[in-house]
């Protein structure tokens, strides 16, 4: 199964490419890209550079309490992991983020994925939730009802993994989806405003890829939100493009037909938006990649130095004021 969604993976890449090729199409997205004025750009480049921090800010709550206080250390695993999610084929990179939290701060495996598990579930409810609010000429009854029926999954979703259950003394598969289920419990249970921090990105992160899709196609902002929404709801397909080329493409495409924008046009505009989509991530995870995060064994080693020398002032204090 997985060498079948590869294929079709690299089928869509490559269909991308034909149609790039054909009519010197290279020329056109040229004209496209040159449509962006420098606030514009200006304006895109800062929304990113805050959406970053915002993501920054959830990983930093969710693991306050091995962080202490290290938010560098949080904002470098995530540009690191954010450049490797957009460059490393079929989903990859996501591989990125448990292990660099296992480097940089000790955290196990199973609850490093756990995290990364949830912090995707919450994305995509908060997208979903977005985009039947904003999709146009869709019945307000019916964006109610999807809005509704989210919220409702996202609110279950977490009580129904902290439930009791006797998974764990179940077979040996049922044992392992039993740890897992209890390692997402976990991840549900530390978060304090991880909710927030997901809304108050996808809000920035979409306003950002608006403005700028509006201004490459040009058209208004509100068709700008239809196909970056499209292009984000195409992440959430279980077959993807070689770093996403081709579906992100697609996505948007297809989200800005029923505003009357042409497929060509409407493909060549996301695929310009979609290379200043990697240009950030791979500017911003190049930079966090040489300020090297200490090692988790080496921060262990100096909190427990610190430990030992307040216990040390302590045992000081302490017999100084039994010798008065």
């Amino acid at each position: 199964m997985k060498i079948i969604k590869r294929i079709l993976a690299i089928a869509v890449s490559l269909g991308l490419l034909a149609w790039l090729m054909s009519d010197n199409r290279w020329q056109g997205l040229g004209e496209v890209a040159r449509r962006v004025d420098g606030l514009t750009l200006g304006l895109a480049t800062g929304g990113f550079l805050l959406s970053y921090l915002l993501r920054t800010l959830r990983v930093f709550d969710e693991f306050r309490a091995q962080a202490t206080g290290r938010f560098g250390a949080c904002l470098r695993i995530v540009l690191i992991h954010n450049a490797m999610v957009n460059v490393v084929p079929f989903r990859g990179g996501e591989a990125a983020f448990p292990l660099l939290l296992r480097q940089s701060f000790g955290i196990a495996l199973p609850r490093a994925v756990a995290s990364l598990f949830w912090f995707r579930l919450q994305d995509a409810f908060v997208v979903l939730a977005l985009a039947a609010l904003v999709w146009p000429g869709l019945h307000p009854g019916l964006k109610g009802l999807a809005v509704a029926g989210v919220l409702a999954l996202a609110w279950w979703l977490p009580r129904w993994a902290r439930a009791p259950h006797d998974w764990a003394e179940g077979k040996a598969m049922t044992a392992r989806l039993g740890k897992v289920r209890d390692a997402f419990a976990e991840s549900t249970r530390h978060a304090r405003f991880g909710w927030a921090w997901t809304l108050a990105n996808w809000t920035v992160k979409l306003a950002a890829q608006a403005g700028l899709l509006a201004a490459l196609l040009p058209a208004g902002l509100a068709i700008g939100a239809a196909g970056a929404l499209g292009a984000e709801l195409a992440a959430i397909l279980p077959i993807q493009g070689v770093a996403g080329f081709g579906t992100y493409e697609a996505g948007a495409a297809a989200a800005l037909l029923p505003s009357g924008i042409p497929l060509a046009a409407g493909l060549q505009a996301a695929l310009a938006l979609h290379l200043f989509v990697i240009a950030c991530s791979v500017t911003a995870g190049a930079i966090a990649w040489l300020f090297p995060a200490p090692a988790a064994h080496q921060a262990s080693a100096a909190a427990a130095s610190d430990l030992q020398s307040a216990s040390s002032d302590a045992d000081g204090a302490q017999t100084r004021i039994s010798a008065e």
